[in-house]
């Protein structure tokens, strides 16, 4: 019975323990974004929306950081991929890896620079007048500071945007922007953005601008290669029409006048100015010349 009991024992010390869960805070752990401005652009160069996101890592976070972040899987997949060592430098593409999860696309790529800037068109239902569109940013990174924006589109009224975009501006390109500044925001926190509008013209904004913009001018003159290439054709056509000026005044003041005409036979006009002689004139009453 003793010998039972301690190879009972034996048994139960040998069974394997459940293993030790995986750390799930560092699967879930994502880097920290300083900032993140979230663009969505409807019906701008196609009839569906473009949705921007604009990234900045912090400052902290060792370089290339590796992303991963959720786009609807309705979109197809990005755009764009690219990132930026500046925040006005220019985008370089990035390679990524997509692959399904669950109603997205999720996304992971190594970012070498402190940008990075993801686009992807959205499908918009354009068949109707009311438009309406909605996107959820899914929280998939802790943002320090999170900023949407709206670009309303060409002929476009009615507009309403939730959540609630203040401030209103209109851009370089024409077109009127709504932004707000909405403050930090936790991982795993979802933001849905839904805008409606109405707009029965079916042309993009693009194509509405394009049709409205006026007959272009000739461009300034901007670079010094210009400028100096501009002041030597002035300088040469001045000298050029001061030339043909001197010529007109040598050619009506000073060309050789043609001498009177004298008359051949008679006796009757002053054989040096050509002056006409008075019968039994002897000598010419202009010139003193006596008659020949």
């Amino acid at each position: 019975m003793a010998g039972m009991l301690r190879t009972l024992i034996l048994a139960l010390l040998l069974v394997p323990g459940p293993a030790p869960a995986a750390d799930s805070g560092a699967l879930k752990t994502a880097p920290r974004l300083e900032s993140l401005q979230i663009e969505i652009w409807p019906e701008y160069d196609r009839p569906s929306a473009l949705v921007i996101l604009k990234g900045e890592l912090a400052g902290d976070i060792a370089l290339p950081a590796a992303l991963a972040l959720r786009i609807p899987a309705s979109s197809g997949g990005p755009a764009a991929v690219a990132y930026a060592a500046a925040k006005t430098g220019p985008l370089l593409n990035l390679p990524y890896d997509r692959s399904a999860a669950a109603g997205f696309i999720l996304l992971r790529f190594a970012v070498p620079g402190r940008f990075f800037h993801v686009e992807f068109y959205d499908p918009l239902a354009t068949a109707l007048p009311e438009r309406i569109y909605k996107y959820l940013w899914p929280g998939d990174l802790p943002v320090g500071a999170l900023q949407v924006v709206l670009q309303e589109p060409a002929a476009a009224s009615g507009i309403s945007v939730q959540p609630d975009l203040a401030d209103a501006s209109i851009g370089t390109d024409g077109l009127r922007y709504r932004a707000a500044r909405l403050g930090p925001a936790p991982q795993g926190k979802a933001l849905p953005i839904e805008i409606r509008y109405a707009k029965s013209d079916p042309r993009t904004s693009v194509e509405i601008l394009k049709a409205a913009a006026p007959l272009s001018s000739p461009a300034p003159i901007t670079s010094s290669e210009e400028r100096e290439a501009f002041r030597l054709f002035m300088a040469t056509a001045a000298l050029a029409l001061l030339a043909v000026g001197a010529g007109l005044v040598y050619f009506l003041w000073w060309r050789p006048r043609s001498r009177p005409q004298v008359a051949a036979a008679g006796g009757n006009f002053c054989a040096k100015c050509g002056h006409a002689l008075a019968a039994g004139d002897r000598f010419c009453s202009k010139c003193g010349t006596a008659r020949a």
